[in-house]
């Protein structure tokens, strides 16, 4: 790859092509990141119609499993900053074989996950709190979906492969084929078969192994192609390990902020915890374009520095950092503008409207900053700098960890709640942009020292 232009005279050309990056790789990968909850809308659609017990234990076990996997998020996010490297330096060999350790981790990772989710099923049902009878629906759906946690976790590594090639819309054309054939096996299934619950179970599973079994395809072509070996090697393995370990407690501390969120709300009243996640709904689904242009810089980062451009990593990440704020004011306007329609269409209780309207503001509010720590984060991680993410969301847990408890304790009611929200995002902001000026995340090379 030639390295991108430095000179003043030469900047607005590489502006341009930043952007053509961005938009190019960014695009499809919002498209992915929203076609993946709709497996469990889709699911959620179809149970919903054999009763309430049905309905209320997917909605346990689905909690259940999506916790479990996305902490192994780290997969996608490792994988595609090692594998973007080695491609910045022109070695797609030693990338398609780096993407290759990633898929074999999270083969073992996930044949370990569900060996243990299968037997403790029940006693995890029954720690989340269902009902008598919800719970053996519940057991049901999650014994059954655990089956399929190795070809998520595969599905994962594969997507950060990918991206890493700097390809995003082979897994956007994947997740909408995944969420096609999810729906229609779920249909077919359920009703069809008359499986009930169960089937909604495996029509997900068999979806989720064909999805990963289209991934393997790509990935095994690429490695015949250009002579990469499929074998495990035990050493490569090891290292997308270490890799990801930072990035699993990031992920970990970040999963905790939202939880003790919920957990506040709880404290405060119905009404507060039922407005807090239709909120907190509206923010996911917010991040999720903020996230894919963290993709975007996942994967470009990656590649500049591993070609040896310095310069043109911080190029790119300052481009970046303005498309985020862009971003996050266009989503804060829509959200302000959507809000007459978005009060009625998710509650028609007053006391509800009453708690949701404050706290979606203070959403709008903070996008634009949501938009630079998102980005900040992208570009980190895309430079290998996992372990200062993970100290930096650490603090930042410590940071909100108090001022969540003293909402309640002051007598603060649900807007009070978000403002520690935009407290731990300001806290987070922080600590990326010190990291992104000192400019120590910019290690050259094909492997990050």
């Amino acid at each position: 790859m030639n390295q991108a232009p430095t000179t003043a005279g030469r900047d607005r050309p590489a502006l341009r092509r930043h952007d053509r990056e961005i938009v190019a790789l960014a695009v499809p990968a919002f498209g992915a990141l929203v076609a993946e909850p709709l497996f469990v809308l889709a699911d959620s659609a179809i149970v919903g119609h054999l009763g309430t017990p049905e309905l209320a234990g997917l909605g346990v076990a689905a909690s259940l499993l999506m916790t479990a996997v996305s902490v192994f998020v780290f997969l996608a996010y490792a994988t595609t900053a090692a594998v973007a490297r080695r491609v910045g330096a022109g070695d797609l060999p030693a990338a398609i074989r780096q993407g290759v350790d990633g898929i074999w981790l999270a083969t073992a990772l996930g044949a370990a996950l569900a060996a243990a989710a299968i037997p403790a099923a029940p006693a995890l049902v029954e720690l989340f709190g269902a009902s008598p009878a919800a719970a053996p629906h519940a057991v049901t759906y999650l014994r059954i979906s655990a089956l399929g946690i190795p070809a998520m976790l595969v599905v994962f590594a594969a997507t950060g492969v990918l991206r890493g090639l700097q390809d995003t819309r082979t897994p956007l054309y994947v997740a909408v084929g995944g969420f096609a054939a999810n729906a229609a096996l779920n249909a077919v299934l359920v009703y069809g078969a008359g499986w009930g619950i169960a089937g909604s179970a495996w029509g997900t599973v068999l979806a989720q192994f064909a999805m990963a079994a289209v991934y393997l395809g790509v990935v095994v072509r690429g490695a015949r192609r250009h002579g990469a070996p499929l074998r495990p090697d035990m050493a490569g393995i090891r290292a997308c390990a270490q890799a990801g370990v930072p990035l699993l407690i990031r992920t970990l501390a970040l999963r905790a902020v939202l939880l003790i969120s919920t957990l506040v709300a709880t404290r405060l009243g119905d009404e507060e915890i039922a407005a807090h996640q239709v909120v907190l709904g509206i923010w996911t689904l917010l991040a999720f374009a903020l996230d894919a242009i963290a993709i975007a810089g996942q994967a470009i980062i990656a590649r500049y520095l591993g070609a040896g451009d310095a310069a043109g990593a911080r190029l790119a990440c300052r481009r970046m950092v303005r498309w985020g704020v862009v971003t996050g004011v266009a989503l804060g306007v829509l959200v302000v503008a959507l809000r007459p329609l978005i009060l009625p269409l998710f509650t028609s209780d007053p006391a509800v409207q009453e708690q949701l309207l404050p706290a979606l503001l203070v959403v709008a509010v903070t996008q634009p900053l949501s938009g630079v720590v998102f980005v900040l984060d992208g570009v980190l991680m895309g430079a290998g700098d996992g372990p200062y993410l993970a100290w930096a969301m650490l603090a930042t847990l410590a940071v909100f960890v108090p001022a969540a408890f003293a909402v309640p304790a002051l007598g603060g009611g649900l807007t009070a709640l978000w403002w520690a929200l935009g407290l731990m995002m300001a806290a987070r902001l922080v600590t990326l942009w010190l990291r992104a000026r000192s400019g120590r995340w910019l290690v050259t090379g094909a492997v990050r020292a």
